[in-house]
């Protein structure tokens, strides 16, 4: 499922119209990417929850050359599932 599909199913689940369910779907992508950007953790009961987890740096190969290459620590977004989503997907 696209975006686009996800709005559509969105509007006709909520009884709104697909403007406002992509306003809804952007301010949610939004709001929550500031939110981690911040380093809060976001918890929806039931969903799931979504948290910042930092990657340290480590040494790598080039797969062509076989030459060692740093690669750099970053952040990174985890998405762990709720007990109601993992029971709907079962």
């Amino acid at each position: 499922m696209n975006k686009t599909q996800l709005v559509d199913a969105i509007a006709k689940k909520a009884s709104i119209t697909k403007v406002d369910a992509k306003k809804a779907l952007d301010a949610f992508i939004n709001v929550t990417g500031e939110a981690l950007k911040a380093g809060d953790k976001i918890a929806l009961i039931g969903f799931g929850s979504f948290a910042v987890a930092k990657k340290p740096g480590r040494t790598g190969r080039n797969p062509r050359t076989g030459a060692a290459i740093k690669i750099a620590a970053k952040n990174v977004v985890k998405f762990k599932a709720g007990a109601e989503l993992n029971a709907l997907v079962k």
